[in-house]
């Protein structure tokens, strides 16, 4: 738990939904323990993204397309998501969701390793979502950084957690370590480059929005 049960509860109570496609997604996501955004974290993302109205949208990690379909909904009509998936199983429900909501012209969907397709990107991308490995954060950070002009913006979710990123290593099971020592790297990283301009929101399960420095 990063911020009080009671407190996320009541900010849940107050969402107006993001239509009955989506919400019947996230639905189904849940009850199959399909990793998706949390209610408070996509509130956050979409306006985010009604905010800075991008052209081109990068998504690092589609799972079933729940957040980039948010995205959608929000973004420019003008506006394209490229978003990019390394698990099979999860590939034709994603499909299959841009598909049911017909956005199949305005999303992309890249199947295969995420670092090997960044690699071949040009961008540039004016909004980046990152939600995938987490131990690989900081490993992909130089490879976004490039595909981000002066003035994008770089989101990445599940930063602190759920709260055990303030613990000791050796408070954290042993499994995890690993990707708590990345991540806390990368939030030092991230927090202490001259390029980004970074806060750190206590929200869902920890999110980073970072402004490219112009």
């Amino acid at each position: 738990m990063i911020v009080n049960d009671r407190i996320t509860a009541y900010i849940n109570s107050l969402d107006t939904g993001n239509g009955a496609l989506c919400d019947s997604i996230e639905e189904e996501a849940l009850v199959s323990r399909v990793p998706v955004i949390r209610r408070e974290t996509a509130s956050l993302l979409k306006t985010l993204v009604a905010l800075k109205r991008p052209r081109q949208i990068l998504e690092v990690g589609t799972a079933v397309g729940y957040s980039a379909l948010l995205m959608s909904r929000v973004m420019p009509e003008d506006c394209h998501i490229t978003t990019i998936e390394k698990y099979e199983k999860r590939i034709p429900a994603a499909k299959e969701n841009f598909k049911r909501a017909g956005k199949e012209q305005c999303i992309t969907l890249l199947e295969g390793d995420a670092e090997e397709i960044l690699r071949t990107l040009s961008g540039p991308y004016d909004f980046i979502f990152m939600d995938a490995a987490k131990g690989q954060y900081l490993h992909w950070l130089p490879l976004l950084l490039k595909l981000l002009p002066p003035g994008g913006v770089l989101v990445s979710d599940n930063v602190l957690q759920d709260g055990d990123i303030i613990e000791s290593r050796y408070a954290v099971e042993r499994r995890n370590r690993t990707i708590h020592a990345r991540m806390r790297e990368y939030l030092y990283t991230l927090t202490h480059m001259e390029e980004f301009e970074t806060s750190i929101v206590p929200i869902g399960d920890g999110v980073t929005v970072s402004v490219k420095r112009r």
